[in-house]
Order: C-alpha cells, then structure tokens, then sequence
C-alpha cells in the first residue's frame, strides 16, 4: 500500500461525503495506490451510515463513544498499512494531484519525516495555518500583541509565523493538523499521538517529538493544495473547545517546558494563557445545551 488516509469524523456528515468524494476523485498514482480509513467517534448525523452505503471501500471504524481526535487517529494509524500516512480532517476537499504531489515530494526528501499543505478557504485565499512550537518568548509576545504591532518581525510574530511566505516552500515546526503526511519510519520513530491532548495541541506534540527530540525535518509545500472549510467539529460546542484549547496548551508545557523553566517564568505563562481563556469566553456565546 502507498498511501494510507486516516479520518476522524465527528458529525460533518456532508463535509465527510464531499471529502471522500474529492480522494476517489484525484487518489494517489503509484504503484499500491491508497486506502482511506473513518474512525467515527458515534456521530449522530448518520456519517457512518452515509460511509458505509455510499463509500464501501472505505474501512470504516464505528466507536461507542467521542473518543476524542489523538484516539481516533491512534486508531486509523494502529490500521493503516501504508508506505505514508495522511492525517486529514473530514472538512477539506482535494485538488487535482495534490496527494500525488505530496507522496512525491516525500520520496524525493527521505529526511522529512511530516510534510504540511498550502490550505485554502472557500474564497482561494490561502490560510495561515503554520505556527512555530509554542515556546515561551512566542507565546507571551502573541498575548501582549506584539504579534499584530509587527505581523512582520521574525521575533515578535514567531508563534503564528505571521512573516511567512506560504508561496515558498520551506521548514517550519507545526502545520495544522488538518493536513499532515507522515513517513512510516517517522512514524515507527515517534509512535502515536499522546491522549492526554485529546483534541488539541496533539498534532503540536507529535511535531515536537518529531523534530525537537528525534531530528526528523517537517516542510511546508504550495505546491500541495486542498480547499479547507474550518471548524466543522469543534464549531459545534465553540465554549468548551475554547477551554479545552488553552488547558492542553498549559499541558504542554508541563510534559515539554516545565522542567527546564524558572518557577516565575511558568507562572507568567500559566497567568497569560488563563487571562487569554477568560478573554476569548466572555465573547462567545455560551452553548445552548451541555456538550457531552
């Protein structure tokens, strides 16, 4: 097999049609060809149902329960059989080629272990969608928006690399894991995601673990495109998704920072991302019934 796709779906059922669509559209070529693995985490829009009847190629994953997104990609990993592995999110189409490209490119670099795509809204704008890992310099100058007083400063816009050129090819720390193609050695290097991020910063994780700990190489390409829609899960319960993203990031810094930071340093970050949390709550809208 060369291409293994690995997709965790959580009530985007018309995302998740219209995704499957777009791969058997434009799959891979190459000897071995692709196979697409759902993990469903017990959606009630009728995903499954939908893959299924209307996809029975696909090897579909039915859990009992939202195990979460670090779990269900362990799942579609634990399965896959792949040369590569692609990590893609349900609410993304493909361009012509692009998973072609992307399988190429690999093979024509052995040392990048993770390879990041150009993501595209539905207007063909290109999407910010790499960040430098969340060290602490970064993630204080973005809290005191330094970031948007110099969007072109390699300093202070270091976190969201508001300075990149997502024309150019290049290496960068953390894609968003909408899009990411893993190496199998890579792969076999780092080992599955950490499920203490359930839904956030595991893809930052698994990057970290990648580059800082074991050297592997992780790029970012224009020359891969797909067309990335947003938020179709997590938009669902937006307030809990808030929380659940500024307490995995302060998890992150106790499993990878703490240890190699001054008390005052940690407490400074703990404080600015808790003022953050609260910031960003008061402006949403609570959800209109408890998320399970």
């Amino acid at each position: 097999m060369l291409l293994s796709i690995c997709i965790v779906n959580w009530n985007t059922c018309d995302f998740l049609r219209d995704c499957l669509s777009s791969l058997y559209q434009f799959p891979v070529r190459g000897a071995g060809g692709q196979e697409i693995i759902v993990v469903d985490n017990d959606s009630t829009d009728g995903s499954a149902k939908m893959v299924a009847a209307d996809f029975p190629e696909v090897t579909l994953i039915r859990n009992a329960k939202n195990a979460g997104y670090a779990e269900g990609n362990n799942q579609a990993l634990e399965a896959a059989q792949g040369e590569y592995l692609l990590l893609l999110n349900p609410d993304v189409v493909v361009h012509k080629n692009a998973l072609t490209r992307a399988v190429l490119y690999m093979r024509s670099n052995p040392t990048v272990g993770v390879l990041g795509a150009r993501l595209l809204s539905r207007d063909g704008s290109t999407q910010m969608s790499l960040r430098s890992f969340p060290d602490p310099k970064p993630v204080l100058w973005e809290y005191l928006g330094l970031s948007k007083l110099f969007p072109k400063s390699r300093r202070f816009g270091a976190y969201r690399m508001t300075y990149f050129n997502y024309d150019r090819p290049g290496e960068v720390d953390q894609p968003m894991g909408t899009f990411l193609l893993l190496s199998r050695p890579c792969f076999k290097a780092v080992g599955l995601m950490d499920t203490q991020f359930p839904i956030f910063f595991n893809e930052v994780d698994w990057c970290y673990r990648a580059k800082r700990e074991l050297g592997w190489r992780i790029y970012y390409t224009p020359e891969v495109t797909i067309t990335h829609f947003g938020g179709a899960s997590t938009s669902q319960v937006r307030p809990k998704m808030v929380r659940e993203s500024h307490q995995s990031l302060l998890k992150f810094y106790e499993k990878h920072y703490r240890k190699s930071m001054s008390p005052l340093l940690y407490s400074i970050i703990k404080r600015a991302v808790l003022w953050n949390e609260a910031r960003i709550l008061r402006k949403v809208k609570p959800e209109a019934t408890p998320a399970t």
